[in-house]
């Protein structure tokens, strides 16, 4: 039987528009005009200001060639150009690529090519970078320089457009382009290919709109919040965010090196009101020197979505002002879709209670549709015991459209009906997932699994440890074993017999790593540990 609802009741353009994120920028402009859209150090921008240039932008684009399905790449800082990008490019048409600045010469060559880009907007500071790169690509895209005013380096000569006289050739009223479908590509951004081959995430409209709304609702974001970046735009388009703080006629705070300095600065001058980062940007703000430090007159909200931040820094932040709360996601989600939502009757839990609930990841935002923990062969749920482990998996409209180019990938990304995240985790009870481990990250002693973030929280504890990774070491006889990477806070010291005792008092003795490393652990430009290199050090002490 047919549904009598749908029977002459049309899409039609009265009553049905393709979701984007690009008209919270429109009506921030149209509604409040004169409010501060941007600060980057003397810069103040309004949002008539940031709705102009940025049209001005999709302008100029449109007049280079640049159309619908084109790829416009961006190296840049978190500065106002990149903030202009994440509207004027797909105003264009065209797709947003923003390349991580800290990647080397190949990784950067692979992506222009991969992403087919034909156009590059790039900081002053990263052109001998891409130079470097396109010396390796064999795409040749127009190159458009931005000159920041906040950078104090040395230029590279060049005959490319200045960005300032490209934004000027634009038409100011720019009829910009709506997407044709809510499904079209809004950005592509790159996994770190820790594997093998980085692989292109698409993301669309759709989701773009609904995740930055879902930020607002899950960061409890007021009318005119001020947010801070110290979180890339370039990871995962800023997990949304730039697009976020349009929605809200908020302030985007530009800052173009995360230092202490400038952070504490923010915080006290600007009234930061939200901030985003990995543990070790909290390290950055809680180690800062006493005459850095500036007294906070109101709370602010920190993200954090890698591993869980240490009790003690927990506590430190606290104490200074910040309140504290666990995101999880990935490039394939947007960026953040799990919140640990915190309950009211916790706060008056002990702090070391506390500290646990704080380390799960969490329960689903408000736009993503499913999020669980499957046995990855059944495809059936775990029991929600908090011990049984699966991977956990993700579907609904903050998934992305899939890996550029790569059907195979995208094929066994969806398998099943499910975003297969490779986290291995635990649902809890009350229904809050707790990661465990990353599928390749697991370790395998004597047939037990050991998960590498059990022994990390317990060497998190201990009051000398600052970074602790934890990852798989050969073993002749049980396989494998755990192989501790410690790097020590400052002004602190622990040797290895001290936290093998200290492990052994609190993990089963197979879990107890039978190596310590201590030195300063690597990490990616967004602040995660590269447990692939760790890795591969700890192959190379077992052979040595």
């Amino acid at each position: 039987m047919s549904n009598p609802y749908n029977t002459g009741l049309d899409r039609n353009p009265a009553n049905y528009q393709p979701l984007t994120p690009l008209g919270f920028l429109e009506r921030a402009a149209l509604v409040f005009p004169d409010h501060t859209a941007i600060v980057h150090g003397t810069l103040r921008r309004s949002y008539a200001a940031f709705y102009t240039r940025s049209r001005q932008l999709a302008s100029a684009l449109a007049q280079a060639g640049m159309g619908r399905g084109d790829t416009v790449s961006a190296l840049l800082a978190n500065t106002p150009a990149m903030l202009e990008c994440h509207y004027g490019v797909p105003m264009s048409g065209a797709v947003l690529h923003a390349m991580n600045t800290r990647l080397d010469a190949a990784i950067i060559a692979f992506q222009l090519d991969h992403a087919m880009s034909r156009l590059v907007i790039v900081d002053a500071e990263f052109l001998p970078l891409l130079n470097e790169a396109l010396g390796l690509a064999a795409v040749s895209p127009t190159v458009v320089v931005y000159d920041d005013p906040e950078y104090d380096g040395p230029r590279t000569p060049t005959d490319a457009t200045d960005y300032e006289t490209f934004l000027a050739s634009g038409n100011p009223d720019f009829a910009w382009l709506r997407p044709e479908d809510e499904w079209d590509a809004i950005a592509i951004s790159y996994t770190s290919g820790t594997t093998g081959d980085p692989k292109g995430v698409v993301t669309h409209h759709r989701g773009a709109y609904l995740l930055a709304q879902g930020n607002a609702l899950t960061a409890s974001m007021a009318k005119h919040a001020v947010y801070l970046w110290t979180l890339p735009m370039f990871h995962c388009n800023g997990w949304c965010f730039p697009w976020s703080l349009s929605a809200i006629i908020g302030t985007h705070v530009c800052l173009r090196q995360v230092r202490a300095e400038p952070i504490w600065a923010a915080l006290a001058e600007e009234k930061v009101t939200h901030l985003c980062g990995a543990p070790i940007v909290m390290s950055l703000i809680i180690q800062a020197p006493d005459t850095v430090k500036r007294a906070l007159t109101h709370d602010v909200q920190f993200f954090t979505a890698a591993a869980p931040p240490p009790e003690k820094l927990l506590a430190e932040m606290k104490d200074a002002g910040f309140d504290v709360t666990h995101l999880y996601g990935l490039t394939e989600t947007y960026g953040p879709a799990v919140v640990n939502d915190w309950h009211s009757d916790w706060s008056d839990l002990p702090p070391a209670k506390q500290a646990r609930l704080k380390s799960r990841q969490g329960v689903r935002y408000l736009p993503l549709e499913g999020l669980d923990v499957l046995d990855p062969d059944t495809m059936q749920p775990v029991p929600r015991d908090g011990q049984t482990m699966g991977e956990v998996m993700f579907r609904g409209n903050v998934v992305m459209k899939g890996y550029f180019r790569n059907p195979k990938a995208t094929d066994e990304a969806f398998r099943g009906g499910w975003f297969h995240s490779g986290d291995l985790g635990v649902v809890h009870p009350d229904g809050y997932i707790q990661l465990k481990d990353r599928s390749k990250d697991i370790i395998i002693s004597g047939g037990e699994n050991i998960s590498s973030i059990e022994v990390e929280e317990v060497l998190y504890r201990h009051r000398a440890v600052a970074v602790a990774a934890v990852v798989a070491m050969p073993h002749d006889k049980w396989g494998e074993t755990p192989c501790a990477f410690v790097e020590l806070a400052p002004g602190h010291h622990a040797d290895q017999d001290g936290l093998r005792d200290w492990c052994r008092a609190y993990l089963a003795h197979y879990k107890v790593p039978g190596r310590f490393v201590f030195g300063r652990v690597p990490r990616t430009s967004t602040g995660k540990i590269q447990k692939f290199s760790l890795r591969d050090k700890a192959r190379a002490l077992e052979d040595a």
